[in-house]
């Protein structure tokens, strides 16, 4: 009997299916010629499954849809099939890890990856929250698999099928060697598994990440110039000559002319800020005795403002890279702002949870509008105004713009600056 599996050839969610059937003795075949976006909008697929989602399988008795239920059918067509354990007690634990995949494993891979696909909306608190939730279950997996080969018993279940799938998107899309080193019987365990012969037919040559998806640009995508209006050509007539008053009226509207950003109305500054920009940028040696010095020989409190901000779940920075990659998207965002600010951010800790604080330059005695109303990200901290009479407030902004370290009595993860 052979079953026809609905799918792309590289769906994660097909390999259990197709990996249960070697392990199985199974024949199960890929539909022809399936093209995704096309052809799970058929009427004969929404026929299989009401909601057109993959994989879907075709058996004589009719279609089975959701992939967990698709393997568990096909592993159970082979009469005590010993990818279901051999006692009631294997098959409960088998049953607990394929749960334990999908609802720890699976769901916070794909609300970590997905954003940084494009394929849902990119969150960075969301994102935390996933990469969080997802090191806590590595952990857990690390540990049982600190005394067992297997997820249970002491061959290959279906538990380890449905892991091993689910675990490999992360490994292959997202989670790099220094991150997966902090769990070294996971790493053991995902590529033992993976160059089995009957995982290896199906998966091919799996490789590691070997750097994160970027987090998209949350830039408007600029409108479209207006299409001009088509004019109709009137039947030819004898020339009149027009009058004036009619000519202006007929003739376009000249387009009025960009309107000037706020900041750029406010009186001129004594601290031009490109000026301060290269010289923090040239100072290589003796940086607080020069580029210190200047900043506060040039700096005006009267044309801007200097601003601490602190990230307001830091408890919440438990994966470094992630939040590394957190303070870059911030800083791409803030890329409107790049001709009336300047920035340092700091992650601070070497140990996870890690902080996050910045101190901000801004044109302006407030925090520009545009940038509160631009940047999502501007929420996500606390903003205080540093007080520059305060010469303790002074000295923090110093060695926040030199990197100085230990910074508050701890060690510096990374610096980046926005200039």
């Amino acid at each position: 009997m052979t079953l026809v599996l609905h799918s792309w050839k590289t769906n994660k969610n097909a390999f259990k299916a197709l990996i249960a059937a070697e392990y199985s003795g199974v024949q199960v075949e890929l539909a022809e010629n399936f093209e995704m976006g096309i052809s799970h909008k058929t009427p004969e697929f929404l026929k299989m499954n009401p909601i057109g989602k993959v994989p879907v399988l075709e058996t004589p008795d009719g279609p089975v849809f959701e992939s967990n239920a698709i393997a568990r059918y096909v592993t159970r067509l082979k009469a005590d099939n010993p990818l279901y354990g051999s006692s009631l007690i294997e098959y409960a634990h088998i049953e607990q890890w394929i749960d334990f995949a999908s609802m720890e494993v699976d769901a916070n891979i794909a609300r970590w990856l997905y954003p940084r696909l494009g394929y849902m909306p990119y969150l960075a608190v969301a994102e935390e929250v996933a990469a969080s939730s997802f090191k806590r279950a590595l952990g857990a997996l690390n540990t049982h698999l600190a005394s067992n080969t297997y997820l249970v018993g002491h061959s290959v279940t279906l538990a380890d099928i449905i892991m091993i799938c689910n675990l490999y998107h992360g490994f292959s899309l997202l989670l790099l060697k220094s991150y997966t080193s902090e769990f070294p019987h996971v790493e053991r365990y995902f590529w033992t598994m993976v160059n089995q012969p009957n995982f290896r037919k199906v998966l091919g040559e799996v490789k590691q990440a070997d750097s994160v998806p970027p987090v998209p640009s949350q830039k408007k995508p600029a409108k479209e110039p207006a299409k001009p209006k088509e004019v109709k050509k009137e039947p030819k007539q004898e020339p009149v000559k027009p009058k004036v008053q009619e000519v202006v009226e007929e003739e376009e509207e000249a387009p009025k002319p960009k309107p000037k950003n706020p900041l750029d109305l406010l009186p001129p500054s004594k601290m031009i800020l490109d000026e301060w920009k290269r010289l923090y940028s040239n100072t290589k040696t003796n940086f607080r005795e020069v580029a210190i010095k200047g900043f506060w020989d040039m700096y005006d409190p009267e044309g801007y403002s200097l601003w601490f901000c602190d990230y307001k779940y830091n408890d919440e920075n438990t994966v470094s890279f992630v939040t590394l990659n957190k303070v870059s998207g911030f800083l791409q965002r803030m890329d409107l702002a790049r001709k009336y600010a300047f920035g340092k951010m700091l992650v601070i800790g070497s140990d996870p949870p890690f902080k996050v604080k910045g101190v901000w330059l801004f044109r302006g005695l407030e925090i520009p509008k545009f940038v509160l109303d631009e940047v999502y990200d501007m929420e996500l901290y606390d903003w205080a105004k540093v007080d520059i009479s305060d010469e303790a407030q002074k000295e923090r902004v110093n060695t926040m713009i030199e990197d100085q370290e230990p910074f508050e009595g701890e060690a510096l993860l990374d610096a980046k600056c926005f200039k």
